[in-house]
């Protein structure tokens, strides 16, 4: 996403933050809210996009209720859900109020509550899912002070990535898409939403997700 951005020329300044760059940890509030001071020094910033999430790190995806714990339900949720919500409540205040802002975050399809036809895998879906609640209720607030603010919720697609590796067997070769081409469909539907789509989780050809 960073290096689309940055090949747009549409903006003079792009902060990558992470763990490894910036010292930035989605677990660790203290550190979202510092990279947040570093970033109030400079110019508001129009555009925040959280390009986090975990599915399986030590553990798969849980294919039956029976193989789930609290172990991993909770990660899931430190990751998926905490992790953006604290980077709202930290980067939302430094959006300006008198022109379009967005932000962001990478959401799925499977955490669709409307949209689940299969069930499993429990922890990823639930916070997906939890994810999308924080996105609506953020859309809900800021739109009270920042009326052409967008907050929305995004579904890359199946990437060719470590993340979908082990799941990309039945993908057809046209919906397995590259980083970069993901990366450009996003950046396309975040051009085109409008504050009437905040709240909203849309997908990468810009289909709205059901709730």
């Amino acid at each position: 996403m960073a290096d689309g951005l940055a090949a747009s020329g549409r903006f003079s300044t792009i902060h990558r933050l992470s763990r490894s760059v910036t010292g930035l940890d989605l677990e660790d509030e203290a550190s979202i809210a510092a990279a947040a001071g570093r970033i109030a020094d400079g110019p508001a910033p129009v555009l925040i996009f959280v390009a986090t999430g975990v599915l399986h790190h030590g553990e798969a995806p849980e294919r039956s209720f029976r193989a789930m714990t609290a172990e991993h339900l909770l990660r899931d949720y430190r990751v998926n859900t905490v992790g953006p919500a604290l980077v709202a409540k930290h980067f939302l205040p430094l959006l300006p109020r008198d022109r379009r802002a967005v932000f962001a975050a990478l959401s799925a399809r499977v955490g669709s509550i409307g949209d689940n036809r299969l069930g499993g895998w429990h922890s990823y879906r639930a916070s997906k899912a939890a994810l999308n609640m924080i996105v609506r209720n953020l859309a809900i607030e800021m739109a009270r002070s920042h009326p052409q603010a967008i907050v929305a919720g995004l579904h890359p697609g199946t990437v060719s990535t470590g993340l979908s590796e082990p799941f990309q067997k039945g993908v057809s070769p046209e919906a397995l898409f590259t980083p970069a081409a993901s990366a450009g469909y996003l950046l396309g539907v975040l051009d085109g939403l409008t504050p009437g789509d905040s709240g909203g989780v849309f997908a990468w050809d810009g289909a709205r997700i059901p709730a």
